[in-house]
């Protein structure tokens, strides 16, 4: 159920560990956000829908798509990565198909609320971890870090002001999402491969 997406950021990573892809579950929801994992299965055409909120969309798997929408606008062809990264308005009524013989995951985090401020200090991460984290994109409602971490390491002691979301790519939690909450905590790699992860830290 994915609309196309008005901003694609890093289009092409390497060396993500691969997940076969799994069926859809909702890891948690309350007054902040829904954070749930959508399966997209191949050659499946979905309904007419839409989404009324901005979304953060992480895929896992790569992927291809076909957007139809109702309004008349002409259809668009998509090609996902594994690891991609969405920021997703809404874009109306449309309709969703994958169009080759791979179905694919993406987390998706639904947005509940306005932000408060586009410079909002939301955590100390770019100097606490600056070793791992990377900011991906920054806007009114959250700051969005790219996080690796190596087999077995920690990542830095990170303070934020507010909570935040984490969508693990790959690693021993990779096609899986955790809630975090404001104050101090520490990203760690408890597996032997490589681990890639989404926070995205909430300003509101």
């Amino acid at each position: 159920m994915k609309t196309l997406l008005n901003v694609q950021l890093a289009l092409c990573f390497v060396g993500l560990a691969a997940f076969a892809a799994e069926p859809g579950a909702q890891f948690f929801e309350n007054d902040q956000v829904k954070v749930f994992r959508a399966l997209e299965k191949a050659h499946v055409k979905g309904k007419f829908h839409e989404h009324k909120i901005n979304r953060v969309m992480v895929y896992i798997q790569d992927g291809k798509q076909h957007f139809d929408f109702q309004d008349g606008r002409p259809g668009r062809d998509v090609v996902w990565k594994a690891g991609q990264l969405e920021w997703s308005k809404p874009e109306g009524m449309h309709q969703p198909e994958v169009t080759d013989d791979n179905s694919f995951n993406i987390i998706e985090v639904e947005l509940k609320k306005p932000g408060t401020a586009k410079a909002a200090q939301v955590s100390d991460a770019t100097k606490a971890d600056k070793k791992n984290s990377k900011v991906e994109l920054d806007n009114d409602q959250v700051r969005i870090l790219r996080v690796k971490l190596a087999p077995h390491a920690k990542g830095g002691k990170v303070t934020r002001t507010g909570n935040a979301v984490v969508a693990y790519i790959s690693g021993a939690k990779g096609n899986q999402a955790e809630w975090v909450t404001a104050g101090a905590s520490q990203l760690e790699n408890t597996g032997d491969q490589a681990m890639e992860a989404i926070v995205v830290e909430l300003k509101n």
